[in-house]
C-alpha cells in the first residue's frame, strides 16, 4: 500500500510539474535616467532578475530635414554590472515610412550609437533588442533595417511583435530576428468608451488562435502600468501618466462615478495639468486577476512556452499596486 502511495504522489508531481521549467522574470526599463528605488531594488532583488530590458534611446525625425536621429538617450547612474542588459531601441513607424531612408546608414549609426553607450558605462551586452510598430506600408523598409543591423552587429537580435502582426504575419512579414518578445497590451484605441485600452480580454480573443501558428518563437511582455485617459466634452484631450484609482479615491477634487471613471468636482491642478469642472478621468490599468488571466489565456495558446515573462515596467508607481509576490504567481501560470 506504502509503495502505491508513493507511486500516485510520484505521477501528481510529475503531473502538475510536468511542463519544462518556468520561464524567467524580466523586466522593462523604460526611463532616460536608470536609478532603482528601494522599491525597484527589492523587486529586482526578490525575484531572482537577471535581466533587464532597457531603453536606450527613440529614434525619430528631425523636424527640418526629416533625417532619422537619437531622441533622449538613456543616463546610467547605477552600477549594472550584475544584471544581463538588453539595450533597447524603439523606431517610431514614421521613419520607416521615409521613401529615400538610407538603410545602411541608419543601421550604422544605430550600433555605433550603441556601443557609445555601452562603452561609456561598461556594459557588455550580448543581445540588442528592436521596438516598431511596422505596418503594411513600412514592413519593406523595416525588414531590410533588420538584415542589415543583424549582420552588420554581430549580436543576438530579438524584435518585439504586436498582435495584429502575428495574426496577419503572412502580409506583415517576420522580420529575421532570433526570437521575439509579444507585447501583450495596447490592445484597443484610447477612447472616452468603458474599454480598457491596456487590455481587453475580447479584443485578445481575436488574436490568441492565431498564436499557435507563428513559426517565430516568441517570450512575452506583459503590462503593469496605469494611465489616465482625461476627457473634456467626451472628447480625449491628453494621457495622464502615474495615477491610479487608490490615489484619486483620495483627492478630494474628485469623485468617483463608476469602476473606471472619476469626476472633477472642482477645477484644480494635478501632477502640472488642469482639470476643469466635470471634466472625466478614465483610470485604465491591469489588475492582480487581469494579470494572470492574460497568463493562463497565453499559456493555452502559444506554440511554444516563453522562456522569459518580461514586465514593463520597473517603476517604483507601477510595483506599490501589486502583492511582493505577483510576478511569481504570473509566472507559475506557464
Amino acid at each position: 500500500m506504502l509503495k502505491t502511495f508513493y507511486l500516485v504522489l510520484l505521477t501528481f508531481l510529475l503531473v502538475s510539474c510536468g511542463k519544462s521549467e518556468q520561464p524567467k522574470i524580466s523586466f522593462y526599463y523604460w526611463k532616460t535616467i536608470l536609478k532603482f528605488s528601494k522599491s525597484e531594488n527589492e523587486t529586482l532583488s526578490e525575484n531572482a532578475v537577471q535581466k533587464l530590458y532597457v531603453r536606450y534611446f527613440d529614434i525619430g525625425l528631425q523636424a527640418d530635414t526629416k533625417e532619422p536621429i537619437p531622441i533622449s538617450p538613456i543616463r546610467f547612474h547605477e552600477n549594472v554590472s550584475k544584471f544581463n542588459i538588453v539595450p533597447v531601441i524603439f523606431i517610431q513607424n514614421k521613419v520607416m515610412l521615409q521613401s529615400g531612408l538610407d538603410i545602411e546608414n541608419l543601421a550604422k549609426k544605430t550600433i555605433h550609437f550603441v556601443d557609445q553607450i555601452n562603452k561609456k558605462n561598461k556594459i557588455e551586452c550580448k543581445e540588442i533588442q528592436i521596438d516598431c510598430d511596422w505596418t503594411l506600408t513600412s514592413k519593406d523598409n523595416y525588414l531590410k533595417f533588420i538584415e542589415r543591423f543583424k549582420k552588420l552587429s554581430g549580436k543576438t537580435l530579438s524584435a518585439t511583435i504586436r498582435l495584429h502582426q502575428v495574426k496577419y504575419f503572412r502580409k506583415t512579414k517576420i522580420p529575421n530576428v532570433d526570437s521575439g518578445v509579444l507585447m501583450y497590451y495596447n490592445m484597443g484605441a484610447i477612447a472616452a468608451d468603458s474599454l480598457n485600452s491596456i487590455y481587453d480580454q475580447n479584443v485578445a480573443a481575436k488574436y490568441l488562435k492565431s498564436l499557435k501558428k507563428y513559426p517565430l518563437h516568441l517570450d512575452v511582455a506583459l503590462p503593469i502600468y496605469s494611465w489616465g485617459v482625461h476627457i473634456r466634452n467626451k472628447k480625449v484631450i491628453g494621457l495622464r501618466s502615474k495615477l491610479y484609482v487608490n490615489e484619486l479615491k483620495k483627492d478630494e477634487n474628485f469623485e468617483q462615478i463608476s469602476v473606471m471613471f472619476f469626476k472633477t468636482k472642482h477645477s484644480n491642478y494635478k501632477n502640472g495639468v488642469f482639470y476643469e469642472e466635470n471634466d472625466l478621468l478614465k483610470i485604465e490599468g491591469i489588475t492582480t486577476e487581469d494579470l494572470k488571466q492574460m497568463a493562463n489565456e497565453l499559456d493555452e495558446n502559444l506554440a511554444q512556452s516563453p522562456k522569459e515573462i518580461i514586465f514593463y515596467d520597473l517603476d517604483q508607481f507601477n510595483l506599490k499596486n501589486y502583492e511582493k509576490n505577483i510576478f511569481e504567481q504570473v509566472v507559475s501560470c506557464f
